[in-house]
């Protein structure tokens, strides 16, 4: 939130509630939040747990913020590109090391994204000072495989990136490189 003016208005970017909270309000809020990749105690098990269980789409489930905390969608559908997970395998189709592997990647990525104040998600050999091509032009600043880019050719593939809505949020996905 940033105060602006003599009269404080406000000007969010994100959120869709924003209040002050007491000591044991905050307590009560992290206690009915999933696990959160920012944080080093984070149970990313726990979570687990809850996904491995589930038949809804990994993509609805990432968004969930009761299993995982804070992932947004622009994560999400990096997160499932770069694990070439289809966003619509349900949950009990992630076995364990997959889980790993995409939590680990989760925890690096979204913590380059607090030091950097980018979210930047492509890999080295696919960024565009390697490829040659023009870096990508959007308000959230970084480098991406699909978020936004409905239409626009697959950076590895080329082919047209998909978009569709689940659970009221627009979801990205490549068809060839994300299967299954």
């Amino acid at each position: 939130m940033r105060m602006v003016g003599e009269e404080y208005g406000t000007d969010l970017h994100g959120p869709n509630k924003c209040e002050i909270l007491t000591d044991k309000e905050i307590k009560e809020l992290h206690a009915r939040l999933g696990a959160d990749p920012l944080r080093r105690d984070a149970d990313p098990d726990k979570a687990y747990a809850r996904i491995s269980k589930s038949r809804t789409p990994i993509a609805a489930l990432l968004m969930d913020q009761k299993i995982i905390a804070g992932i947004g969608n622009v994560y999400r559908a990096e997160l499932l590109y770069r694990h070439e997970t289809n966003p619509m395998r349900e949950g009990r189709g992630i076995d364990p090391t997959l889980w790993k592997s995409m939590w680990t990647d989760l925890v690096t990525l979204m913590r380059y994204g607090v030091r950097t104040g980018r979210i930047d998600t492509v890999r080295p050999e696919h960024d565009p000072k390697t490829t040659g091509r023009a870096p990508r032009k959007d308000r959230h600043g970084g480098e991406v495989y699909v978020y936004r880019r409905a239409g626009q050719p697959c950076l590895v593939c080329g082919t047209p990136v998909a978009a569709t809505e689940l659970a009221g949020r627009n979801l990205y996905w490549c068809p060839v490189c994300q299967p299954t």
